[in-house]
């Protein structure tokens, strides 16, 4: 005879429960039947786990994501893998006949392209066997380890960042590409090294690390053609060296081009800060030159525009020559040059105060086209060099005035 009622009886094994009611359920006929429930495992340890905050850090070298909780005998796991080659079934070969074990699956998974060297292999019994020469069996061995934990000792990979670099480039491993080249950037670059980095730059696909090569070399040119490093390259790579010597050419032409047009804004600037006296000098009048009208006093305070004060004796010698004729006199040609020039930058001439405004706007109707356009490229470049986009702001002051 059943001890449970046919409903309790689809109860126990399922039928139509569900949920916390189930649950109580079970642990009812549990005490019914005297079955005794053991007792169920604590709660994992979240002290064994390591929990990052949202801000990535380092560990023993080891570059941590965040957000993420990995626990700490992860990584100790994949190194005593990797130390011990427990199961190994790859044999590494090095320079000077030195072997290194490890593991076909976890190298596989770590870069595609060491998977394809290993399928490619020859395999004898459960082994396979590849060759990494060129570089020291200590680098490979950094390299090797990286793959299983991605964790690196800082003195390691200041020792042998040159092959690790190439190692990573070649086996596209980005992140250790990306450690080697911050190490050499910060710590490791200078003159002596300079050629051999820019030159291992270009072949492992650094751009950022040749663009900083570059700079130096184009600011310590004479520098790095006496070190060792550039006479090896003349020898080896003397395409290098021409494409190297074009680029200073390059260089030396731009500097050269921003210096003339520094050079050409200044007197720009000059020309706009002339304008801007002479409207000072024939609508408010300076300290002791201005309109016929103009009221002089003592103590007045000094003048705020700089081009007051040559501005001055030009317009004093221009008001007292006798030899105002085409061709005589040096400074009254330049008088009527800055004359011509206000009035292409002037907006009213109507009501503009400046002498000889309204006479020279109708002599320029009567210019020939080629006197307008270099007038007109001097009036722009003046505009440009004090606002950037040449908006006239010069014509609204003058028109004001």
């Amino acid at each position: 005879m059943s001890l449970l009622p046919s409903r309790d009886r689809r109860r126990f094994f399922g039928i139509g429960v569900t949920g916390t009611d189930g649950v109580s359920f079970f642990m009812e006929v549990a005490c019914c039947l005297k079955i005794v429930v053991p007792i169920p495992p604590p709660l994992p340890d979240f002290t064994a786990c390591q929990f990052l905050s949202r801000e990535p850090r380092q560990n023993h070298g080891c570059p941590l994501k965040a957000c993420i909780s990995v626990p700490l005998t992860s990584r100790e796991l994949l190194d005593r893998l990797f130390d011990q080659a427990y199961e190994a079934d790859v044999r590494i070969l090095t320079e000077g006949g030195g072997t290194i074990l490890g593991h076909a699956g976890v190298l596989g998974l770590a870069s595609s392209v060491m998977k394809g060297k290993l399928n490619r292999s020859k395999r004898k019994g459960r082994w396979r066997s590849i060759t990494l020469h060129g570089v020291p069996p200590d680098a490979v061995r950094v390299f090797i380890r990286f793959l299983y934990s991605s964790c690196y000792e800082d003195e390691e990979v200041r020792d042998f960042v040159m092959p690790l670099l190439v190692l990573s480039h070649v086996f596209v491993i980005p992140q250790l590409k990306r450690i080697c080249e911050q190490q050499i950037e910060h710590s490791q670059l200078n003159l002596d090294n300079l050629i051999d980095v820019f030159q291992l730059s270009l072949l492992c696909d650094a751009s950022r690390l040749g663009f900083i090569c570059h700079r130096m070399i184009s600011n310590n040119f004479e520098e790095v053609m006496a070190t060792e490093g550039w006479k090896a390259m003349k020898q080896s790579h003397p395409l290098l060296e021409k494409q190297l010597l074009n680029l200073r050419t390059d260089d030396q032409h731009r500097r050269k081009e921003r210096v003339r047009r520094m050079d050409e804004k200044k007197i720009y600037l000059l020309l706009y800060e002339a304008m801007e006296a002479l409207v000072h000098i024939c609508r408010e009048g300076c300290r002791t030159i201005g309109p016929y009208n103009k009221v002089f006093k003592e103590g007045q305070p000094p003048c705020g525009y700089k081009a007051c004060k040559g501005l001055e004796s030009l317009v004093r010698h221009f008001a007292g020559c006798k030899m105002r004729v085409p061709g005589g006199c040096v400074q009254c040609r330049r008088m009527w040059q800055i004359f011509e020039l206000h009035s292409r930058l002037c907006a009213d001439s109507d009501a503009c105060k400046v002498p000889l405004c309204r006479n020279l706007k109708e002599r320029i109707k009567k210019l020939n086209k080629k006197d307008e356009m270099k007038w007109r490229i001097l009036v722009r470049n003046i505009l440009r060099s004090k606002t950037p986009n040449w908006v006239p702001l010069f014509q609204a002051t003058i028109a004001g005035s």
